[in-house]
C-alpha cells in the first residue's frame, strides 16, 4: 500500500466569534490545489480519505472530482488545532504569533496541544486507512503540517513531532508492506508548486 499525505493548500487567516474557525482556501491555495490532478496522475489512486476540516476538502476536492472518487471524511485527521476560534497561516504567523512560530521551527507542538492525544488519534486514523484499504491501494490522504509530522516521528522514531517543514499542497509518500512495516519513500515533495513556495 502506498500512502500520499497531501497537505490542504494556503487557507485564509481566520478568527471567529463562536465555534471553531475553518477557512476556505484563498485563490492561491486553490490554484495550488488545482495541479494536484496533474502532479498525481502517474498514481492510479483507489481511495481519498480527508480531514474533516474545509481547506483538506477544499484541496481533495480537484483530485477527487477528476478521479470520480468520494472524500472520505475522518475526524482523527483533523489537525491540533481544530478546537481553535482563529487559525493564521505559518507565513502570517511570524509576525503575529512569533513565540509560538519559534516553538514550532524547534520542533514542539504549541503548548495548548495534548501531544499524546493527537499522536494516538492520528495514528488510530492511519491505521483505520490501512485496515479498510487493499494491500496493492494507493490511497490520497488530505491532511494538515502537524499530521504529517506525527506520522513521520512514529515512523522514524524521532524525539520532537514537528521535525520537517511540510509546504502546503505537498506530497509525502510512506508506504506499507503486506506484513504491516512502513517506510518514507519521499517528503515534502513540492514539484508542482515550486513557483508557488512560500518560507
Amino acid at each position: 500500500m502506498q500512502l500520499l499525505l497531501i497537505r490542504h493548500a494556503l487557507p485564509e487567516i481566520s478568527r471567529v466569534s463562536e465555534g471553531r474557525a475553518d477557512p476556505s482556501l484563498t485563490d492561491e491555495g486553490r490554484a495550488q490545489a488545482a495541479r494536484l490532478p496533474a502532479a498525481l496522475e502517474p498514481y492510479r489512486i483507489a481511495r481519498v480519505f480527508s480531514s474533516p476540516q474545509r481547506r483538506a476538502l477544499e484541496t481533495a476536492a480537484p483530485l477527487a472530482e477528476a478521479r470520480g472518487l468520494p472524500v472520505t471524511q475522518l475526524e482523527g485527521l483533523a489537525e491540533y488545532d481544530y478546537h481553535l476560534d482563529h487559525y493564521i497561516p505559518f507565513h502570517l504567523a511570524q509576525e503575529l504569533a512569533p513565540d509560538a512560530v519559534a516553538r514550532i521551527r524547534a520542533g514542539h507542538l504549541p503548548d495548548f496541544v495534548d501531544a499524546d492525544e493527537f499522536r494516538t488519534r492520528v495514528l488510530a486514523a492511519t491505521e483505520h486507512i490501512v485496515d479498510t484499504c487493499a494491500h496493492d491501494d494507493t490511497v490520497a490522504v488530505f491532511v494538515h503540517g502537524g499530521v504529517v509530522n506525527v506520522l513521520l516521528q512514529d515512523l522514524l522514531g524521532l524525539d520532537r513531532p514537528l521535525m520537517f517543514p511540510i509546504e502546503y499542497t505537498s506530497v509525502t509518500r510512506i508506504l506499507v508492506s503486506r506484513t504491516g512495516a512502513r517506510r518514507a519513500a519521499s517528503v515534502n515533495e513540492t514539484g508542482h508548486v515550486r513557483d508557488m513556495l512560500r518560507v
